[in-house]
C-alpha cells in the first residue's frame, strides 16, 4: 500500500506542467478524477442517474437540449433538497445552427398581493425566509417547456418520462444528498405535508433507502399529459393556490396563470481574450464579470495558485463587485442601466483596481457612485445550498448551461397540498427597503444568485460550467475561469482544485489550502472563519478547439459524475 501510494506522489511530482488551455489536457495531480473525455456528447450533474438519464437521451437521437431538459426533470425527483418543480431555471444554450448564443431567464414573480403595504399590516419589516410568505411563482415548468420547444426535439411528455418512474417507482438515495435531507428533519417537521412526502416513518431516509414520491408522480403525469398549461392553468396551479389559501398566503392561481418564461440577451466581457457569457439580473453574473475585468490587470499567475498573494486579490475584487451587487441589482426593469453599464465596463474596473491594496484587506468598498441617491445596501441571507447545475453537449454542437434551484434546502420548507411539491422560498430575497431596485412589488422578479455560465474563444464554443451555492456561485465561477485560463489546469482539475468563499462572517478556506497561505491572509487583516463546509459544485465541458473532442469534469464535493459516449 505505501509502495504504492509513494509511485503515486513520484508521478505526481514528475507530472508536466499544465499546457495552455484548450491543448491536450494536462497532468492532474490536484484532482480525484480523470477527465471525461467523448466525441458525440457528454452530460455532466450532480446525481449519477440524472446523467445516466441525459446519456440515454443523446445515445436514443436526442440533443443536448432533449438530454438536458431530462436530466433536470430527474434531478428534480432524486435530488429534492436542492431543487425541483417549484423551483426556478435559468440557462444558457449555444445553437449550432444558427452560432447563436441565447439566455432563458424561468424565473418566476411575486404574486399579485406580494406589496409593502401588505407586509406592513403583518406588523413585518423583512420576509420571513422560510414559510409561506417566501414563496413566488415557480418557474421550472416553463423553463422545461421553452428549452424544449424552441430547442429541441422531444415533447414535454417524453422527456417526462424518466423522471416519472423514479417518483412512482422510487429511487436509491444516494449520500450526499441523504446528509442534506437529514440535517433539514426539524424544518420538514413544521409542515405536515411536508413530512408526508419527505419524511417517511418520521424520518429522513439514510444513504441507499429507495424513496418514493407518489403525489409527486401523479402531478408529473398531468403535465406530461397537459403540457404546461396543466401547472400554470390547471388543476396543479388551482391546487397550490387554495393550499396557500388555507395558509393566509399571497401565491393564487391567477400569479401562476400570468407567468411566462423570457428569452434574454446574455451578459458578457472579455478576459484574456476569452468571451465570458454570463445572465444579466435579476441574477448576478454581472458580478463574476466585473470580477474578471477587475483581475484582468493583475499577473495572478506570478502570485501562486492559492497564495496569500492570490487568494488576498481574489477576495477584494469579490467584495468590490459585491457591493455594487449590494446596492443595485434586482429585476431588470428596476437596475439602472448606468450601474450595469460600469459592472461590465473595463474602465470602470481600472478605477475600482486601484482601490486594492495588496498588502491589506480594506475595512469596507462602496458600491458604485450615480447621478442618482444611492439605495444602501441589501445582503442576500447565507444559504447552505439550493441549487443543482448541468451541462450537455452534444455531436452536433450544441450546449447547454443550465441551472435549477428551490433556494434554500427543501425551499420554503412547504409542501403544497397533495402535489408532492417542495415550493421554493426565492421570494425572501426581495427587499423591502423603499427606493431599492430589489424592492417588492407585484408581478416583480426578485434577485438571484442562480448563474449558469459559458465561454467562447475565436467565436467557438470552448467551455460551459456553473458552480452551484448560492453566494458561492460568482466567486466560485471566477475561481474555476482562472484556473483554466491562467494556471492551465484541465477541466477536472480546475472544478475540484480547492477554493475559498468569502462570506458577510468572514473567509472560509477549504483544507488543502496552505497554513502559509492562512498565515499571510490573517496578518492582512482577513476573518478566517472554520466549521463552513459549503464551498459549491461544479460541473462542466470543454472542448477541445483543435480536435473537438468534449472533455467533462464532474465536482467530489456533489455525488454526480461526467458521464460521455
Amino acid at each position: 500500500m505505501r509502495a504504492g501510494i509513494a509511485v503515486l506522489l513520484f508521478l505526481a511530482v514528475m507530472a508536466p506542467a499544465p499546457q495552455l488551455p484548450g491543448d491536450r489536457p494536462a497532468a492532474n495531480p490536484r484532482a480525484t478524477r480523470s477527465v471525461v473525455m467523448a466525441r458525440n456528447g457528454i452530460v455532466a450533474t450532480s446525481q449519477p442517474l440524472a446523467s445516466a438519464a441525459g446519456l440515454r437521451v443523446l445515445q436514443q437521437g436526442g440533443n443536448a437540449i432533449d438530454a438536458a431538459v431530462t436530466a433536470a426533470m430527474v434531478l428534480s425527483v432524486v435530488e429534492p433538497t436542492m431543487n425541483g418543480v417549484g423551483g426556478d431555471l435559468f440557462a444558457i444554450v449555444y445553437d449550432a445552427k444558427t452560432k447563436t448564443v441565447r439566455g432563458l431567464n424561468a424565473s418566476g414573480r411575486a404574486p399579485a398581493a406580494a406589496t409593502l403595504d401588505e407586509f406592513r399590516r403583518r406588523k413585518l419589516d423583512e420576509i420571513p425566509y422560510r414559510g409561506f410568505l417566501s414563496i413566488s411563482v415557480p418557474g421550472v415548468v416553463d423553463g422545461w417547456n421553452e428549452l424544449l420547444s424552441k430547442h429541441g426535439t422531444y415533447t414535454l411528455g417524453r422527456a417526462l418520462e424518466p423522471a416519472i418512474g423514479y417518483a412512482r417507482d422510487g429511487f436509491a438515495v444516494s449520500e450526499i444528498i441523504a446528509h442534506q435531507w437529514n440535517g433539514e428533519e426539524k424544518t420538514l417537521a413544521q409542515d405536515p405535508a411536508a413530512v408526508a412526502t419527505f419524511l417517511p416513518g418520521g424520518h429522513a431516509p439514510a444513504a441507499g433507502d429507495v424513496f418514493r414520491n407518489p403525489n409527486l408522480a401523479k402531478t408529473l403525469e398531468t403535465i406530461a399529459r397537459g403540457g404546461r398549461d396543466a401547472f400554470y392553468k390547471g388543476p396543479i396551479a388551482a391546487a397550490i393556490g387554495a393550499d396557500m389559501k388555507k395558509r393566509d398566503g399571497l401565491l393564487a392561481a391567477s400569479d401562476f396563470a400570468s407567468h411566462h418564461a423570457d428569452w434574454i440577451t446574455p451578459a458578457s466581457t472579455t478576459y484574456r481574450g476569452y468571451q465570458v457569457f454570463e445572465l444579466p439580473p435579476n441574477t448576478q453574473g454581472v458580478v463574476a464579470l466585473e470580477i474578471l475585468n477587475i483581475l484582468e490587470g493583475f499577473d495572478v499567475k506570478s502570485l501562486g495558485h492559492n497564495s496569500a498573494d492570490y487568494l488576498h486579490l481574489l477576495v477584494e475584487a469579490k467584495r468590490i463587485a459585491f457591493a455594487d451587487r449590494a446596492a443595485w441589482l434586482g429585476d431588470s426593469s428596476s437596475v439602472p442601466s448606468a450601474a450595469l453599464e460600469k459592472m461590465l465596463s473595463k474602465e470602470y474596473a481600472a478605477q475600482r483596481r486601484r482601490e486594492i491594496d495588496p498588502k491589506r484587506a480594506a475595512d469596507d468598498y462602496k458600491a458604485l457612485a450615480l447621478p442618482a441617491s444611492t439605495p444602501g445596501r441589501v445582503e442576500v441571507p447565507e444559504a447552505k445550498g439550493d441549487t443543482i447545475y448541468l451541462t450537455v453537449a452534444d455531436r452536433e454542437g450544441n450546449i447547454v448551461s443550465l441551472i435549477q434551484s428551490i433556494y434554500e434546502v427543501f425551499g420554503s420548507g412547504i409542501v403544497a397540498g397533495d402535489t408532492g411539491i417542495a415550493l421554493h422560498n426565492r421570494g425572501s430575497l426581495f427587499s423591502l427597503q423603499p427606493g431599492h431596485p430589489n424592492v417588492l412589488a407585484p408581478g416583480k422578479r426578485p434577485f438571484h444568485t442562480l448563474m449558469p455560465a459559458m465561454v467562447l474563444r475565436d467565436n467557438r464554443p470552448w467551455l460551459s460550467f456553473g458552480v452551484m451555492g448560492g453566494d458561492m456561485q460568482a466567486q466560485g465561477h471566477v475561481q474555476v475561469l482562472l484556473n483554466l485560463i491562467d494556471f492551465g489546469m484541465n477541466i477536472q482539475e480546475a472544478g475540484e482544485v480547492a477554493r475559498f468563499r468569502h462570506t458577510p462572517r468572514g473567509l472560509a478556506l477549504e483544507s488543502a489550502i496552505s497554513r502559509e497561505a492562512r498565515a499571510g491572509l490573517e496578518a492582512r487583516g482577513h476573518t478566517l472563519i472554520t466549521g463552513f463546509d459549503v464551498f459549491g459544485g461544479f460541473q462542466g465541458i470543454l472542448i477541445d478547439p483543435r480536435t473537438g473532442v468534449l472533455m467533462g469534469g464532474s465536482d467530489p464535493r456533489k455525488d454526480g459524475q461526467a458521464v460521455g459516449y
